[in-house]
Formats: structure tokens, C-alpha cells, sequence
């Protein structure tokens, strides 16, 4: 189950969508990572094994998995 959250401590002031709870296979998280980043127009990037994105875009990010099955909380 994926989890979002917000994040914004540490990061100078600036907020940050994080993707957690994925399967931990580094090569589908990056290519996961290309989609959220190209249907929601942001920088992001792989951190261990959670994915973060610039901004609060819980809900494209929630819409964009749901579409391709995967169940989300938060």
C-alpha cells in the first residue's frame, strides 16, 4: 500500500509530496518516478526507498496510482 505524506521540515521552508510503502525495486521506483514527475509537471527523486515531489500534489499523485492499481492511503 502506498503511503503519502507531506513533508516540509528541512527543506527551507519549501513542501514536498513523499510516496512511500512501494515495492522496493530500484528500477520500478525510478520509472515510476518518470510518470509522476511527467503528469504532474515537477522535479522529484528516488530517496531510499521512498520517492519525493515537489510540492503538495497529493491528489494527482493519489489519482495517478489508483489508476494504475495500487491502493494509497493518506
Amino acid at each position: 500500500m502506498a503511503k503519502l505524506r507531506i513533508e516540509k521540515a528541512g527543506r527551507g521552508g519549501k513542501t514536498v509530496t513523499v510516496v512511500d510503502g512501494l515495492p522496493r525495486n530500484e528500477v520500478f521506483l525510478r520509472e515510476l518516478l518518470q510518470e509522476l514527475k511527467r503528469a504532474c509537471g515537477c522535479g522529484g527523486a528516488v530517496r531510499e526507498t521512498a520517492i519525493e515531489l515537489q510540492g503538495d500534489l497529493r491528489d494527482r499523485v493519489r489519482d495517478h496510482l489508483t489508476g494504475k492499481g495500487h491502493a494509497v492511503k493518506g
